[in-house]
């Protein structure tokens, strides 16, 4: 088949069930613990080394990879951690060969990873290709983020400077304009938080995680070896009295808090995807099949509903509705979109982050889209069900805060 076809072939909407040497599978997924930034068991681990943990694994557990690219998606690090994502290759034994790079599509960065390999396999420009994430909230500022100087024309066009409102105001927007009430939202973390919380104490995340020799550093200077093989932010016993006492974090007469918004994190994630007849004939297990992508954009004031318009989008290119979909993983960056998103396309919660979202794991900005596809991928599989959904939202101005 050419390449002008096989591009057709995938740009066509197909049964998620139906087989083809040339379909794009998943062969590994997997992801580092998450952990709370400057508290959690990462605070001293440099994302690069996060990131080397995670390809290492991938290369271990399918050493007949003919990796054709690495594409990584990070946001704090400049140039998207180009220099020190190529460095944790090289560390991870990966030849010098395998050519990397690496993208800034914000919170979807490790999703837009996905895509890109996908595409380079659909395009016959390689057969096997490694999409990854990382971040380290700890190492990294938010702020830093923020431009420094701004072009005048900015002035003179409101939603140009809509993209400067802060994350966190552009959730009580999406609250207040929709009426997602504080009860809603809080309600929401603290399921997150009682998903996962079961999902740890049942072993359902180990499939996913890889554990990471590191260091940690105590108060007086001293370093020691750690292994981290757990997420540390799910609040165990989390309750709605707990949360109601949180004061909003972004306006005093808000909704938003950092109970029911995501933590910010440090990890990393990998995912390995082939042409099914190059994963058949180097012998590697599949465990998915990769089906379409879309990226729509919204208003910035309220870019918390991504998920809300991506979501249909993509359905529509994989020809499948809302009741074809068993396991929806969306984004919690905060309470009040997620809310709005879900209920807005009708989406049954029993469905969604069965095994938590943000709001409890955490959620390191590049690493959480490819984080994702282990998290949905292993939860299928488990359950015997076939078909997921994976959506993220990209922010705009950073917002400070600490949960």
């Amino acid at each position: 088949m050419d390449r002008a076809a096989r591009l057709a072939a995938h740009l066509k909407p197909c049964h998620a069930s139906a087989k083809s040497d040339d379909d794009i599978v998943v062969v590994s997924a997997i992801r580092t613990p998450i952990c709370r930034a400057r508290k959690g068991g990462f605070r001293d681990t440099q994302p690069d080394a996060l990131l080397q943990a995670v390809l290492a694994e991938t290369f271990k557990r399918a050493p007949n990879a003919n990796v054709g690219d690495i594409v990584v998606g990070n946001v704090l690090q400049g140039g998207a951690g180009a220099l020190t994502s190529r460095m944790a290759q090289l560390c991870a034994g990966i030849s010098e060969d395998v050519p990397l790079m690496a993208i800034n599509r914000q919170c979807s960065s490790g999703l837009q990873a996905v895509a890109n390999i996908a595409g380079g396999i659909a395009s016959g420009m390689y057969d096997m290709g490694i999409a990854a994430g990382v971040e380290s909230m700890s190492k990294g500022n938010m702020m830093d983020a923020a431009p420094k100087e701004m072009n005048p024309a900015i002035f003179d066009s409101q939603a140009a400077q809509d993209c400067m409102i802060p994350m966190g105001l552009t959730s009580e927007n999406v609250a207040s304009k929709f009426g997602v009430t504080r009860q809603q939202q809080d309600e929401l973390a603290v399921n997150s938080h009682h998903k996962a919380e079961a999902a740890r104490a049942n072993g359902w995340f180990k499939e996913e995680i890889v554990p990471v020799a590191t260091i940690q550093i105590d108060k007086e200077g001293e370093e020691h070896e750690v292994t981290v093989s757990e997420d540390d932010g799910i609040r165990v016993g989390a309750t709605i009295a707990a949360l109601s006492k949180l004061k909003p974090a972004f306006d005093e007469d808000g909704t938003t808090t950092a109970g029911n918004s995501s933590q910010t994190s440090d990890g990393a994630a990998a995912v390995l995807l082939a042409k099914r007849s190059a994963a058949k004939a180097a012998g590697l297990p599949i465990i998915g099949k990769f089906v379409s992508f879309a990226a729509v954009g919204c208003p910035p004031e309220i870019m918390g509903i991504g998920p809300a318009v991506a979501i249909p989008a993509v359905l529509k290119k994989a020809g499948m509705t809302i009741g074809d979909i068993d396991i929806f993983e969306v984004n919690e960056a905060f309470a009040s979109q997620a809310v709005y998103c879900v209920d807005s396309l009708n989406i049954p919660r029993a469905k969604v982050n069965p095994k938590g979202g943000a709001i409890a794991l955490g959620h390191p900005l590049g690493c959480t889209g490819a984080r994702q596809v282990g998290t949905l991928l292993h939860e299928l599989r488990r359950t015997g069900k076939k078909n997921g959904v994976i959506s993220c939202l990209l922010y705009t101005s950073p917002s400070p805060r600490d949960s």
